[in-house]
């Protein structure tokens, strides 16, 4: 039997109850401590292979061989994949995600912490990352443990392919010119809880990393990194490959 979805689980209630129909509306309310309050349409992590931004379907054409998703929220990245003949296992720490996709049809699911996801013999040939996947690692100090942590992961001659943002627009005054506090915390480390209907979760970091910093810290650990995309939103999508 799939797990009960313990408290507080915001999101994977909302995934929950938006996927067995007693909710079709059921929308998540984002909270950070960089923006305005969001709204998240729960039927936003539903969407089909058409309705995903082009970077996302790019990075699914980049797959190979046995790929991890990390992150992998209500799995439509996974039944993408999976509908195409790959290997997948999904990923989250959401109980409420991984009860979704064990219902829809995902075959292999897991719940895990990002830094307890356990190696496989062999390892994986595609760590997937996507949604600003690279946030996941929380900070700069997680992304230089991460970019650690994934060469236990990968098979040789293996990839990540994950998206992130350079969300420095947040902080630009009405000339343009950045505000910053220098001796603060990196500008891209931003602090979040989710809420739908009366149910708040946890609190949790995520990173927004510049493209120059992560290719700063990718280098640094022995990653080969090729940018393959961007958009107009300073989102982009990166491949790292560790160098031989």
């Amino acid at each position: 039997m799939p797990h009960s979805v313990s408290s507080p689980d915001a999101l994977g209630h909302a995934l929950l109850t938006y996927h067995r129909g007693l909710d079709p509306a059921a929308t998540l309310t984002v909270h950070s401590n960089v923006a305005e309050d969001e709204s998240l349409p729960a039927s936003y992590f539903f969407r089909s292979l058409w309705e995903m931004p082009e970077m996302e379907r790019l990075a699914l054409d980049e797959c190979q061989g046995r790929v991890l998703d990390l992150g992998a929220g209500a799995g439509c990245h996974a039944l993408e994949l999976q509908s195409r003949g790959f290997a997948v296992k999904a990923v989250d720490v959401s109980v409420g995600a991984v009860q979704t996709m064990q219902e829809r049809g995902v075959r292999e699911v897991a719940c895990h912490e990002l830094f307890a996801v356990p190696a496989e013999a062999g390892g994986y040939d595609t760590l997937l990352m996507l949604m600003n996947g690279l946030g996941l690692v929380g900070t700069l100090d997680g992304l230089e443990r991460f970019l650690v942590f994934a060469r236990t992961l990968l098979a040789p001659g293996g990839q990540i392919l994950a998206t992130s943002s350079d969300i420095s627009y947040l902080y630009e005054d009405e000339e343009g010119a950045l505000v910053f506090d220098l001796n603060g915390p990196y500008y891209g480390e931003v602090e979040y809880t989710m809420s739908y209907q009366t149910e708040t979760g946890a609190a949790f970091s995520w990173l927004f990393a510049d493209a120059s910093i992560l290719q700063d810290y990718a280098e640094a650990a022995g990653y080969e990194v090729e940018f393959l995309a961007e958009d107009e939103q300073q989102q982009y999508l990166v491949r790292l490959t560790l160098r031989s």
